[in-house]
């Protein structure tokens, strides 16, 4: 596997010629840096002007590694090649390393940039990748991977201290100010260039050597990838002196959160806005980030919500990529985005859910005080159903998240989770009633999956005897990480040491708990019978609150697509759609035929495993086995190979009338037709798919001609409307090359 790591932008406040100056103060040698032994200049070109001066060398490293372990390789020094490309006249230094040494067993590259800032013209943005596949390394392959990535971690650190150690030096001797190249009124051009070829260590711009050592571990493969941006926010680069001031400061940093996939991270936000990483964790949130911004065309989640998932994985990309992508599918299929402008809660929930916000905790987290034992909570399921409390729940999450950011602005420190106490006096078995307690299952796992690390703390006071067992039913469902940060107090023990005092200020302690801050959360009480509803009446309810979105999900099989037929009358109407595909490769058709298909009916003497006939309730197949395409039925759209993660949209304006049919069908990989290897595509696409099951979830609208001409006025001069091709936003790691899409056989535009 190979590792990769990518850095933020990181800004030094001097001018760009005054960083070189102290960059070439670390050679030949540097005593900040004990691995780098020696450097041997092996070639050195300059331009006739003067403007670019390259330089290719080889560098000596001693590596810190186990004894036993050099021995075994047979080596006491790893070598690196690098070629330095220092461009005066655009302000800019480019360096790229690779190992000499085992090279046939492990590859490092590794790419840094230094630049002017593209905003100030006074600062200095750096920023590196590097990579590392380690192929074999006489069985210790494991070992060396690990010791390469702490040995990276650390030197990663380390090199913008070198810097700022000389910087500093060049102030204690007065160096403030180093000219800027410029042309010679008499100088050639500057494609005119001198070699000299040499073999010793003088001073020359070398990169930052300590992210370099002999099995570095590392990042992004594209050149591309280390541009220099703009760093993200003027806060993110302002002094510490000023910085402490951070209510005054714009409110632009979720603007550009969302923004284009140039925008990169600044270091100096990542540390006030998202807190303390460590290199390897602000590569993997860069790294996930750049994946969204590439293959996902819609919203992108803020980069608070990133890391929550990164932090509920401990960092694993893989892991953390996938329950984000699920989790943005949900957020989509339920329109949780706009639930706080949507959601009214209802009366019931106002006069009897004893639960609301109250100030903060000491950290300056939110605090959400809850009174369960107080809860009518038969009364409240009874009254309003499972899914109005679910929705509401959700919705108290989501202001969470609001008062999180608000909460960083106004402390000036990174916020992004709350304080939960919860009171249980007053807890009995009634409490423990059946429907009540599956409820507060269902919640706890939607919670669970859609916001992770969202609580900082849970304060559990005044548990009574039947705790025990509330706890025995619900605490299997909380993840681990989250039930660490339980505390749980009996009786008055909160009164005391190590309680209620330590966590939150005495002025905010509600007077329910002996404080002296009048709490607005609701005493609760019993919800009248007069305002229980009858099963059928919540069953009508639950369908009209969760079944407001417009998707439908269904699933795909291997051998049983399925399909959806749409009758039309009006010869130019358009057939829109919107899908995600939830899991798996689909291949995505649409057919058109005269003859009406028939929703086939199924065998009630087949049984549970004939998965091949009737793989599941919500698959629908309507074209008939016995169909011949050209005859019974004919393809007016190009198949579209869709990826797992992909959301497309995509529309198609039909020339005749007749049933069309909506048709996704289980992606297999062909082979390779020149070799009977398998290619590296198709093994990648097996992992992604464990079984022979596909999810989709889908929307179809059928526009009338005329409306449709009337929304399309304005672009009609793109092309004829024959058909719209599909476009694609993936969230899957596969979907590289997705952002290009399906052509129509007929003249086509993009529908966004």
């Amino acid at each position: 596997m190979v590792q990769k790591y990518q850095s933020p932008i990181r800004v030094y406040k001097q001018p760009f010629e005054l960083v070189m100056e102290a960059y070439e103060r670390r050679f030949p040698t540097c005593h900040l840096i004990p691995m780098f032994v020696d450097s041997e200049v092996l070639e050195e070109t300059e331009s006739e002007d003067g403007s670019i001066h390259q330089v290719q060398r080889r560098c000596k490293l001693d590596v810190d590694a186990p004894r036993l372990l050099k021995r075994i390789a047979g080596v006491d020094y790893v070598y690196f090649s690098q070629e330095n490309t220092l461009n005066k006249r655009e302000r800019t230094l480019h360096i790229e390393s690779h190992n000499e040494t085992f090279s046939n067993r492990v590859i490092i590259h590794e790419l840094c940039s230094y630049s002017a800032h593209p905003e100030n013209e006074d600062w200095t943005c750096f920023e590196q990748s590097a990579s590392l596949d380690i192929k074999s390394f006489f069985g210790f392959e494991s070992t060396v991977e690990k010791m390469a990535m702490k040995q990276y971690a650390s030197s990663i650190k380390k090199g913008k201290e070198i810097i700022e150690f000389y910087l500093n030096q060049l102030e204690e001797e007065g160096i403030s100010h180093v000219p800027r190249w410029t042309p010679s009124l008499d100088a050639p051009s500057s494609s005119s260039v001198t070699t000299k070829h040499v073999c010793a260590t003088p001073k020359l711009l070398h990169l930052e050597l300590p992210v370099t050592p002999a099995v570095s571990i590392p990042v992004s493969t594209d050149a591309s990838d280390h541009e220099i941006a703009t760093a993200t926010n003027n806060d993110a680069t302002q002094s510490d002196a000023t910085s402490n001031d951070a209510a005054s400061q714009p409110d632009n940093q979720t603007e550009n959160q969302t923004g284009t996939p140039d925008d990169k991270l600044d270091a100096d936000y990542i540390k006030r806005y998202l807190g303390d990483l460590t290199p390897l964790q602000e590569s993997c949130l860069i790294r996930l980030r750049q994946w969204l911004q590439e293959s996902h065309k819609g919203k992108i989640p803020k980069d608070e919500h990133i890391l929550r998932f990164l932090r509920a994985r401990d960092f694993n990309m893989e892991k953390a990529r996938e329950i984000l992508c699920q989790s943005l599918t949900w957020r989509k299929q339920h329109q949780v985005d706009y639930l706080l402008e949507t959601w009214t809660s209802p009366q019931v929930l106002n006069d009897y859910y004893t639960g609301g916000w109250h100030h903060h905790d000491k950290e300056g987290r939110p605090l959400y005080i809850l009174r369960l034992g107080q809860m009518d909570t038969k009364g409240l399921v009874r009254a309003l159903g499972e899914e109005s409390l679910l929705r509401h729940v959700l919705s108290i999450n989501e202001e969470g998240l609001r008062r999180c950011e608000e909460n960083t602005k106004v402390f000036g420190r990174p916020i992004s989770c709350w304080t939960c106490l919860v009171d249980l006096e007053g807890l009995n078995m009634r409490h423990l009633w059946r429907p009540g307690v599956k409820a507060l299952l269902r919640i706890i796992e939607v919670v669970e999956a859609n916001y992770p690390e969202t609580l900082g703390r849970l304060l559990i006071l005044r548990a009574p005897r039947v705790f025990p067992v509330l706890w025995t039913l619900v605490s299997p469902f909380i993840d681990e990480n989250t039930r660490k940060k339980f505390l749980i107090y009996a009786g008055n023990d909160y009164q005391g040491p190590g309680g209620l005092l330590d966590y939150i200020d005495k002025e905010v302690i509600p007077d329910f708990l002996g404080g002296e801050c009048m709490c607005e959360v609701p005493e609760g009480g019993l919800v009248p019978k007069s305002l229980y509803r009858t099963a059928e009446e919540l069953e009508n309810e639950d369908i009209s609150l969760w079944t407001e979105t417009i998707y439908q999900s269904a699933s795909v099989f291997k051998g049983a697509p399925h399909e959806v037929v749409i009758e039309i009358i009006d010869a130019s109407s358009v057939i829109t759609w919107d899908f995600d595909v939830c899991k798996g490769d689909v291949v995505f058709h649409l057919y058109h035929s005269k003859r009406a298909p028939q929703t086939p009916r199924k065998d009630p003497l087949v049984g549970q495993h004939s998965s091949s006939t009737t793989p599941g309730g919500n698959n629908v197949q309507l074209i008939d086995k016995s169909w011949t395409i050209g005859l019974d039925y004919s393809m007016v759209e190009s198949p579209l190979t869709c990826k797992e993660g992909e959301s497309v949209q995509g529309s198609h304006v039909t020339r005749w009338p007749g049933f069309y049919i909506l048709q996704w069908k289980f992606h297999t990989m062909p082979g390779s037709a020149s070799t009977n290897l398998p290619r590296v595509d198709d093994v990648l696409a097996s992992l992604q798919v464990s079984s022979h099951k596909c999810k989709v979830m889908y929307y179809t609208e059928v526009i009338g001609s005329e409306d449709f001409r009337m929304a399309c006025f304005d672009v009609q001069s793109l092309g004829s409307m024959t058909s719209l091709e599909s476009s694609h936003s993936g969230f899957s790691q596969l979907s590289h090359a997705t952002s290009s899409s399906n052509h129509s056989q007929s003249s086509s535009m993009i529908s966004r």
